[in-house]
This record gives structure tokens, C-alpha cells and sequence, in this order.
């Protein structure tokens, strides 16, 4: 069974995006491979972040996870600080990566972009990130296209390791998810839906209520022609609506352009606002069910000691192959 690592971040509430673009996906592929899902906290902090914040956040993105269908019986969901393989995997890996190679990051030039006091560990967590993948001797990593640098990055660093040691890391193959992969801002639908958005119009969460969700489907961005058509580059507000409806229902692009011929966007929006709501609530449902249980923390812990100890095997290896410690002298 091929294996597959996902991380992400708990630096905020997930998104309507991260949920189509990622988690709905995961809950799918738990069926068939290997899955470790791991919440990423210790990337969270290359930016700075309030102490009692990031723990909340930290335990929602868990509970999210489990709303939304990881079966613990099926893959193995824990928080990456609670596996200190990871940041000490994610030094060796910093030993592989060069300098310029890391600055040519896109994310790393546009978040350091202006500012005086940057985090060295902008610079080094793609290391931390490859870290993360190669534990596991992962074979699959679903991401967005705005990550598959990164994991390029991971590849090099996993074949430059092997080349020079020994076969130890196990070379990741990308798969970037197509429908639903990129659901866009609903204010300025040529970039990511983020979590991070200062407009609050522009993000649908996870969490938000229905009559929320609503109005910010009703107020999306859209143009003056009327037309439900799929256009990135002439219409990217109604395709991202286009995008989220078949996302949220068994409607494709085709069948949702011959629905709404002739209708507007009125009774439109208000169908993509039904289907988000429909989507979101059995998972908001499970989510307050489970948040301050001790079913996820045992959940959690669980998921630590298993992914503990594939890991430690994986750094083991690679420490030893690079010469660090020392062979104990048998009796």
C-alpha cells in the first residue's frame, strides 16, 4: 500500500478552500493508501503567534479533521511537536539544502518581500517541510499547485541525501487535485481563498454559521453579463462559484451551465449558498460533539506514539548513515 503524508498549518481557522481543496480529498484517500495527516504547528511559528491562540488552533484543526471523516482506524492523524523526529530530521535536511535554493522559495521572497525583521525560519522550514514528508517514507503528497515547489524542493533533498549516503529516504511522487483544488477568494476571485484574508467577505470558514455563509455567497463577486458560465480568465468569479458548487454537489461545470441558462445569478448564489451550508453542517455537528473530549486527545496521543515510531526508524537510519552518534561496543 502506497503511503501519503499531508500537513497542514493551524496559523487560523480552516477555510471552505482548504476543506474542498484538501480535507474532503483526504477523507477519500484514507480508503485506499497509508495516510499520515499531521497538524504542522511547529511551521506555524516561523511567524509569530499568540501562545493560548495556537493552542486553540491547534486542537479545532484536530477536531476539524475528524468532523470531517478521518477514520483514526484508517490513517494516523497527531501534531508534529509531539514527534520531535520531525525538527530533528528537519536539521539534517538543512544540512542537504543550499542556501540559494532556499531563497528562490517563492513563499519565502513574497512573506520576507519589504520587511527588515525576518525569521530565519522563513528561510529553512522547506527543510522542516521535507522533514516532515520523508518520516514516513511517504510515496504520495496531495497539494495545491502554490506547494509544489516546495515539494520539488523535498525530492532534491531526498535523492541528493541517497546519492551521497545511502538509499535511506523514499523519492515523493506530487498529486495535485484537480476539481475543487483551488477555490478562490469570493472578493477578489484571481487569488487563493485564504485564512488569513483581512476581508472577512472574501473567506468562507469551516466553522461560520449558515445565515453567515449566506451572505457572503450572496455578496461574492461576480460581473454584469448574468451568464452562469465557466471562464476562469473572462468570469473568475462566477467559475470559482461554478468551482464550489460542483465541489458541494455531483453537478459538473457542463451540468451546471445548462441548469442555469437563462436564470441570473441571483437564484444561482443562493443554490451554491444551500450546498456549502449542506456541506459544512454534518461536520460542524461532529466538530462541537468532539472538541473538549477526551476521545480526541486520546485520539491524538494515539496518533503520536504510532507516528513516533515509524519515524524514529526513518532518523535512525539517516543518522547512522551519515556517521552521527556512536556504535556501542557489544559485550
Amino acid at each position: 500500500m502506497e503511503t501519503i503524508f499531508s500537513g497542514i498549518q493551524p496559523s487560523g481557522s480552516l477555510t471552505l478552500g482548504n476543506y474542498l481543496g484538501a480535507m474532503k480529498q483526504f477523507v477519500e484517500l484514507q480508503e485506499d493508501y497509508d495516510c499520515y495527516f499531521c497538524i504542522v504547528d511547529e511551521h506555524a511559528i516561523t511567524v509569530p503567534q499568540e501562545r493560548l491562540k495556537l493552542r486553540n488552533n491547534i486542537r479545532e484543526l484536530a477536531a476539524l479533521h475528524l468532523a470531517s471523516g478521518i477514520d483514526h482506524n484508517k490513517a494516523t492523524l497527531f501534531i508534529q511537536s509531539e514527534v520531535p523526529a520531525h525538527t530533528q530530521l528537519g536539521w539534517i535536511m538543512q544540512t542537504q539544502s543550499y542556501i540559494g535554493e532556499l531563497e528562490r522559495m517563492t513563499q519565502f521572497k513574497d512573506k520576507s518581500a519589504g520587511k527588515n525583521a525576518v525569521s530565519s525560519a522563513l528561510l529553512t522550514y522547506p527543510p522542516l517541510m521535507a522533514a516532515d514528508i520523508l518520516l514516513y517514507n511517504t510515496t504520495l503528497v496531495p497539494v495545491g499547485n502554490d506547494q509544489t515547489q516546495h515539494l520539488e524542493l523535498t525530492r532534491d533533498l531526498a535523492e541528493r541525501f541517497n546519492n551521497k549516503y545511502n538509499d535511506i529516504f523514499t523519492v515523493p511522487q506530487i498529486k495535485v487535485s484537480e476539481v475543487g483544488a483551488r477555490i478562490m477568494s469570493l472578493q477578489e476571485p484571481t487569488k487563493k481563498m485564504s485564512k488569513s484574508d483581512q476581508n472577512q467577505k472574501a473567506t468562507i470558514y469551516m466553522l461560520d454559521e449558515p445565515k453567515r455563509i449566506e451572505k457572503k455567497i450572496k455578496s461574492a463577486v461576480t460581473d454584469s453579463d448574468g451568464v452562469v458560465q465557466f471562464d476562469k480568465e473572462k468570469k473568475p468569479g462566477v467559475s470559482n462559484l461554478m468551482t464550489i458548487l460542483a465541489s458541494c454537489t455531483n453537478l459538473t461545470l457542463d451540468q451546471i451551465e445548462e441548469k442555469y441558462q437563462g436564470v441570473g445569478y441571483g437564484q444561482f448564489k443562493q443554490d451554491v449558498a444551500d450546498a456549502v451550508v449542506a456541506t459544512l453542517k454534518p461536520i460542524q455537528d461532529r466538530y462541537h460533539e468532539i472538541i473538549d473530549s477526551q476521545e480526541l486527545d486520546d485520539i491524538l496521543d494515539h496518533g503520536a506514539e504510532k507516528a513516533s515510531r515509524i519515524a524514529n526508524k526513518t532518523l535512525a537510519k539517516a543518522k547512522k548513515a551519515m556517521g552521527l552518534g556512536r556504535v556501542k561496543k557489544r559485550k
